[in-house]
């Protein structure tokens, strides 16, 4: 898949959209109640995103605890940074995937969803001057460079 289309799909699409429902929304309760209502979302995703934070993060902290790998609580706290950003980003369709993202109800599921479907590559290329089979596990191999002020008794 490629990435370019679809961000640029996202990046122009969601602020239309957003501008379309801030007509509609405005339309039908007013621009003053429509931008209370922006600032009133915004306020109640903070003090959500800082409950389920807190939260998630004391999850965290004993699943450490007790030697398990949290690798689906660092994904919730990844998807509540997400979900945070978005519920301060002004419109109504980014605050509804916010909350989503802030609320257990559907955020685990998202989570539990992500671990199952999601691969990650791994573009990480090691080069090196030996061949595996003639490597030596013992044996660092590296280059010295004695430069002028080095001790000779270390």
């Amino acid at each position: 898949m490629r990435t370019f289309p679809v961000l640029a799909a996202l990046f122009i699409g969601i602020p239309l959209i957003e501008i379309y429902l801030f007509i509609q929304v405005g339309g039908a309760i007013g621009a003053l109640a429509t931008v209370a209502l922006v600032v009133v979302t915004a306020l109640v995703g903070v003090a959500l995103l800082r409950a389920q934070g807190l939260q998630t993060m004391a999850k965290f902290q004993q699943r450490v605890a007790q030697g398990e790998m949290p690798a689906d609580t660092m994904l919730e706290g990844a998807a509540l940074l997400f979900g945070g950003a978005l519920l301060l980003t002004p419109g109504f369709l980014t605050d509804a995937i916010g909350f989503l993202c802030l609320l257990p109800v559907t955020r685990r599921p998202l989570v539990r969803w992500l671990i199952s479907n999601v691969t990650l590559q791994n573009n990480v290329h090691m080069y090196s001057s030996y061949s595996r089979k003639d490597h030596d596990p013992d044996v660092i191999e590296g280059d010295f460079r004695r430069r002028n002020g080095d001790r000779d008794d270390l």
